[in-house]
C-alpha cells in the first residue's frame, strides 16, 4: 500500500554549511509571495543577541577568505555550469595573442566569476588577459547621477586591474562597434562576457556574436546570480514558491567561495592607453538635472565597507524592522549589487557567519537577496514582456481590462507625481525620497507604485510612468528588480488573486490606513516632505 507523501521541509540557509564560507531588501516586492493583508503586524519583544565578535575588517577578512580557497582560479575547481556559449565554436583560436574578458553587468575585479573564468582560459593558454568596458552615450532612463556612480566605480576596477598587470580598456561607443575591432587589432583567442537578463544588454551580446571572426569563441558566465540564471530553471517560474526549492536544492554545488584574481604573469603586448575619466564623463549623452548622491560612495571598497556596517550594525534589525521606514535595518546595498561592485554571492557567505546570532535576520536576507533577486532575473530572461502588461499572468490582463475604465479617485500627470504634488503626503515623502538620495525604502516602493495605478489613466500609463520615474531616479534602477517591482505592483507578477475591487480589479491592494497601521507615518513624511502642499 503506498504511503502518504510528507511534506518537504523547506532547507535553511545554514544547510550545506561544510561545503561553504561561513539589501538585502531588493525589489519592490520584498513581501510578493506572502498572503498578507493590510493589517496591525505581530508585535514582538525584542530578542537579546550574542554580541558580534571582533575581527580584522572585512575587507581583509575576505581576502583571506580567497587566498583560503584557492591560490589562484587554475588550482580551484570551476563549475562551468556557470558558463553558456554564445557561439557556434568552443576551440580557442590558435596563434592568438590574448583573452578578453567584457566587462558589462559585473563591474567588479574580485569575487566575479566570468573574470575568473577569463584568468583561468589565459592562465592555462599562457596568454595575457584584456578587460574591456563598452562605454554607451546614454541608457534608458539612467541620468548623470547613475552614471557618474558607474563611472567611479569603474576607475577603480582600471586601477585595481592595473595592480594586477591587467590592462583595462574603456572603449567609448557600442559593443558591436568597438569589441570586434578590439579584438582583431589585439589577436584575441577567445572573449567572455558576464551576464544581463534585460532586453538591451542581450541585444549587445547578439550583435558582438554576429561580429565577431567564426574562430573566436564567445562565452558568457552569470556572475550576478549565486545558481545561474539557465541552471536555477529552464522556465518562467510562477512565484517565489515554485523557484525557491529549486534555488536550495543547488545551493550546496553553487553557493562556495572564490578564489582570487591574482596578479597576471603573462603580459600584453600593448598596454591599454590612459583614460581621460572626465572627458569620458562629458561625452555622455544624458540629463545632468538629476545629481549624483553623497551617501553612497562608489566602488567595490566601499561597497564592502556598507555590507560590513550591515553585518555589525543592521542584520540584527532585519527581520523586524525592515518594513519599517524609520527604522535603520536595511542592507542598503542595493546599489553596489545593481553595477556588480559587489558580489550578492558575497553578502550572502558574509551574513549566512552570523545565522547563530540573529537567524531569522540571516533567514530573511537571504530569501530577499538570493530567491526575490534571483526571481527577478528568471522573468525577465524568459519574458521579454518584463515592462509591458502584455507580460502579466491571464487573470491580472483580464482583470485589468475590465476595471480600466473605473473612476479614478484622483488622476494625477507625470509631471505632478514627478515633483510629488499629490494630495497624499506620504507618497510624496516616499517619491521625494527617491528624488534627493536616489532611493526610496523597500516596502515604499510597493506602496508607491500602487497608488500610480490608482492614480492614473490605465494600467499601461501606470507601469510606464512607475518605470520611468524609477529608472530616472533610483540609483539601482533599470533593473530587473526594478521592473518586477513595477509589475507586482500594477499587473500582480508574482502574486495571486485579492478581493475584487474598483481600479484595482483582483491586484492587490495598499492603502495610507494600512501604512498608518505598520509604522509611524508622521515621521517619515516630516522627514522627506516636511512642507504641506496648497491646492
Amino acid at each position: 500500500m503506498p504511503q502518504k507523501r510528507k511534506k518537504r521541509k523547506e532547507p535553511a540557509s545554514g544547510d550545506c554549511e561544510n561545503q561553504v564560507e561561513g539589501d538585502g531588501g531588493t525589489s519592490f516586492g520584498s513581501e510578493s509571495g506572502d498572503k498578507k493583508t493590510e493589517g496591525k503586524p505581530e508585535e514582538k519583544k525584542p530578542k537579546k543577541t550574542a554580541a558580534v565578535a571582533k575581527g580584522p575588517p572585512l575587507t581583509e577578512a575576505v581576502k583571506a577568505s580567497r587566498l583560503k580557497m584557492a591560490p589562484s582560479i587554475a588550482e580551484f575547481h570551476f563549475n562551468k555550469k556557470r558558463v553558456r556559449m554564445i557561439s557556434e565554436n568552443s576551440d580557442l583560436k590558435e596563434g592568438a595573442q590574448g583573452i578578453l574578458y567584457w566587462m558589462s553587468r559585473d563591474q567588479r575585479v574580485q569575487d566575479n566569476w566570468a573574470f575568473l573564468y577569463a584568468q583561468r582560459l589565459a592562465l592555462k593558454q599562457n596568454l595575457p588577459l584584456h578587460v574591456a568596458f563598452c562605454l554607451v552615450p546614454k541608457f534608458l532612463e539612467a541620468t548623470i547621477r547613475q552614471f557618474g556612480f558607474m563611472l567611479k566605480g569603474l576607475k577603480e576596477v582600471a586601477e585595481e586591474c592595473q595592480e594586477l598587470s591587467i590592462p583595462f580598456h574603456l572603449l567609448i561607443g557600442f559593443a558591436k562597434d568597438t569589441l570586434p575591432p578590439f579584438v582583431a587589432k589585439h589577436n584575441i583567442a577567445g572573449v567572455v562576457t558576464d551576464f544581463a537578463p534585460l532586453r538591451v544588454p542581450m541585444q549587445w551580446v547578439q550583435e558582438v556574436q554576429e561580429r565577431l571572426p567564426p574562430d573566436v569563441p564567445f562565452v558568457q558566465v552569470d556572475a550576478h546570480n549565486v545558481v545561474p540564471c539557465w541552471v536555477a530553471s529552464e522556465k518562467q517560474e510562477y512565484g517565489a514558491r515554485t523557484i525557491r526549492r529549486k534555488i536550495h536544492d543547488r545551493l550546496c554545488e553553487f553557493l562556495t567561495g572564490f578564489p582570487p584574481v591574482i596578479q597576471h604573469p603573462h603580459q600584453a603586448a600593448s598596454q591599454a592607453e590612459p583614460i581621460d575619466w572626465d572627458a569620458c564623463s562629458a561625452s555622455l549623452e544624458v540629463d545632468r538635472s538629476v545629481p549624483e548622491v553623497e551617501w553612497a560612495k562608489p566602488g567595490s571598497a566601499a561597497g564592502l565597507l556598507v555590507l560590513g556596517e550591515f553585518v555589525q550594525e543592521r542584520l540584527k534589525f532585519f527581520s523586524s524592522d525592515r518594513n519599517n521606514p524609520n527604522r535603520a535595518a536595511l542592507s542598503n546595498l542595493s546599489p553596489w549589487f545593481h553595477f556588480g561592485q559587489v558580489s550578492v554571492q558575497r553578502a550572502i557567505l558574509e551574513v549566512r557567519k552570523h545565522r547563530t546570532r540573529c537567524r531569522e535576520s540571516v533567514e530573511a536576507f537571504i530569501e530577499e537577496a538570493l530567491i526575490r533577486r534571483e526571481l527577478a532575473d528568471n522573468f525577465c530572461f524568459y519574458n521579454p514582456n518584463y515592462d509591458k502588461v502584455e507580460g502579466a499572468y491571464e487573470w491580472a490582463k483580464t482583470t485589468l481590462k475590465l476595471h480600466a475604465t473605473d473612476k479614478r479617485p484622483h488622476l494625477y500627470t507625470l509631471k505632478q507625481l514627478e515633483e510629488g504634488k499629490t494630495h497624499d503626503q506620504l507618497w510624496n515623502a516616499a517619491q521625494l525620497q527617491m528624488v534627493h538620495e536616489g532611493k526610496m525604502h523597500g516596502f515604499l516602493r510597493m506602496y508607491w507604485a500602487k497608488k500610480i495605478l490608482e492614480w492614473t489613466n490605465s494600467p499601461e500609463e501606470a507601469l510606464k510612468f512607475s518605470i520611468y520615474l524609477n529608472d530616472r531616479y533610483e540609483l539601482d534602477g533599470r533593473d530587473p528588480n526594478g521592473y518586477v517591482g513595477c509589475m507586482w505592483s500594477v499587473c500582480g507578477i508574482h502574486d495571486q488573486g485579492w478581493a475584487e475591487r474598483a481600479v484595482f480589479g483582483k491586484i492587490r491592494y495598499m492603502n495610507y490606513a494600512g501604512c498608518t497601521k505598520k509604522f509611524d507615518v508622521g515621521q517619515f513624511e516630516r522627514k522627506y516632505n516636511p512642507r504641506k502642499i496648497a491646492y
